[in-house]
């Protein structure tokens, strides 16, 4: 029974500081940034053609905004930085693609059509990760800053200065009375 009370504690500090976020901001900002370094490697040239397919207007300036929003997005919420900001605009992409492309297939990420001597041939992808990628963004918008992160780091800094000020504001106020 203490084991499981010891568990059962570690759990709850790991929550309360947010621990669990971690390796999902890693990953799902792995995963953006490296689609969009993907679709420059291609040349945006590329992207655009799937995005004027898909009736999106204005397709370059779109394929350019889209692939700097995911390598860049990617990147910052790797590094926990402005994490809740960048969420709408990524779920605004995941969205795209969700509706534009991967619906029409199902819901399975995964459509093994045949085993070959070359290895498996896959079939089109569903929305199956579009609707994780999607959720892991809604999560990481909604829980605010975690560890190892420059939005912590940002928020600590500010809760010192104000209470440095209000330390400050206190010793004014006791030395007048």
């Amino acid at each position: 029974m203490k084991a499981w009370q010891r568990l059962t504690e570690m759990r709850e500090l790991i929550a309360v500081r947010r621990w669990p976020l971690v390796p999902l901001r890693l990953m799902v900002g792995f995963g953006f940034a490296a689609h969009g370094y993907a679709k420059l490697a291609r040349g945006p040239a590329a992207f655009a053609g799937i995005l004027s397919a898909l009736g999106i207007p204005a397709p370059v300036p779109m394929a350019w905004l889209t692939s700097l929003l995911e390598l860049l997005g990617g990147i910052s919420i790797m590094l926990g930085a402005a994490v809740a900001p960048l969420c709408l605009p990524l779920i605004v992409v995941m969205a795209t693609a969700l509706f534009g492309v991967h619906l029409r297939y199902g819901f399975s990420s995964i459509r093994l059509k045949s085993l070959s001597a070359e290895g498996a041939v896959f079939g089109p992808v569903g929305y199956e990760l579009n609707l994780l990628y999607i959720a892991a963004l809604v999560m990481l918008a909604l829980a605010g800053d975690s560890p190892l992160s420059i939005d912590r780091w940002i928020a600590g800094r500010k809760r010192g200065r104000a209470a440095r000020r209000l330390a400050s504001a206190q010793r004014t106020q006791i030395a007048g009375d």
